[in-house]
């Protein structure tokens, strides 16, 4: 079962919040999922991801029955950032019994990310 990345609590699959993913709990919330999941890799410093964020916590309530929404923090999970060869963000990744599946990168507009999405829902 997927749990928080900060207090480590149990999350029901389907949270209508993005859950935390990190290096440590990546294998445990995205490859685990029986859901698509989106994955938002950000930074805090980082104006275009502020700019998503909104969008991205948005789509995580109104998806919360037929998507996984994560949020990682690319500065504080390198090896996963790493792994998908991140190399600008905002990206959204999109994956599927852990694999990445589409790839969106740049701030994209609500309904580009939808598109997108509705494939693998």
């Amino acid at each position: 079962m997927p749990v928080c990345g900060k207090c480590q609590q149990p999350l029901a699959e389907g949270s209508p919040h993005p859950v935390t993913v990190t290096d440590a709990n990546f294998s445990t919330i995205v490859e685990s999922s029986s859901l698509p999941v989106l994955l938002d890799l950000w930074a805090a410093w980082c104006g275009p991801c502020r700019m998503v964020a909104p969008v991205i916590e948005q789509l995580a309530s109104e998806l919360s029955d037929s998507v996984l929404v994560g949020k990682l923090d690319v500065d504080a999970n390198p090896q996963t950032a790493a792994r998908f060869g991140v190399q600008s963000i905002p990206t959204l990744l999109i994956l599927k019994d852990g694999r990445e599946v589409d790839r969106l990168v740049g701030a994209q507009p609500r309904h580009a990310i939808l598109q997108r999405l509705q494939r693998f829902i």
